[in-house]
């Protein structure tokens, strides 16, 4: 039976405290990140930039119709997606970190972070779900004239960039403002807000005003 040589011996236990090592170090680095990283919103990936000029100028541009009957709840929202869960549960899911739900699907903790004001928030409640565009902005853009069911699906939307999880009083301040008089405080997001709004306005056929136009070019113009 041959013995190892005791160089070759030490050089083993070398390397592998190395190896050792160098994986406790990337383990440190990864629970550094994810302590230090807050819950990212995770709306669908906008458009380009480049996309979304181009999609702005194809949109129909006139005065907003009138607001006359128009009814939150000519938009059926907040339907079931699966099993106990609403859209407003499965968003919170999304856009969530650690969200931890009970049989009704509530979400009774976990962390959110909201892209239109940077605040993070460790209550659902705290939470609310924005149609990025408004509904009542959709009603005046063209969505008066539209079937329920589209509504619904507009209402409901997750494949386009339409539902977000943001602070609750920023969504209510916000409330139906289009672009030519609300935008998310943090400027970082300007970009981001503005690919999604004529994303979603042109894949709907929703027009725009002239100051909401105005607005959103001003914003894509320096994306």
């Amino acid at each position: 039976m041959s013995v190892p040589e005791p160089g070759r011996t030490l050089m083993r236990i070398t390397a592998r405290r190395g190896v050792l090592a160098t994986g406790i170090a990337a383990l440190t680095t990864v629970a550094t990140l994810l302590s230090t990283t807050p819950a990212q919103a995770a709306l669908p990936t906008p458009i380009a930039a480049s996309t979304g000029r181009s999609y702005l100028s194809s949109l129909t541009v006139t005065t907003e119709h009138s607001r006359t009957g128009y009814n939150r709840d000519l938009f059926r929202h907040w339907i079931t997606i699966s099993g106990a869960c609403d859209t407003r549960e499965t968003i919170l899911k999304r856009d969530g970190t650690g969200v931890v739900t009970n049989s009704s699907c509530s979400a009774t903790s976990g962390s959110w972070y909201s892209p239109y004001d940077g605040a993070t928030w460790s209550a659902a409640s705290d939470v609310d779900i924005d149609h990025l565009v408004p509904l009542a902005e959709a009603w005046d853009s063209g969505a008066y004239n539209w079937s329920a069911s589209k509504r619904e699906q507009f209402a409901n939307d997750r494949t386009r960039p339409q539902l977000l999880a943001v602070t609750d009083n920023v969504n209510q301040s916000k409330s139906d403002q289009d672009p030519g008089t609300w935008w998310p405080s943090r400027t970082a997001y300007k970009c981001t807000y503005a690919r999604a709004w004529v994303q979603v306005k042109h894949y709907y056929g929703l027009s725009v005003d002239s100051r909401e136009k105005s607005a959103l070019s001003s914003v894509l113009n320096t994306c």
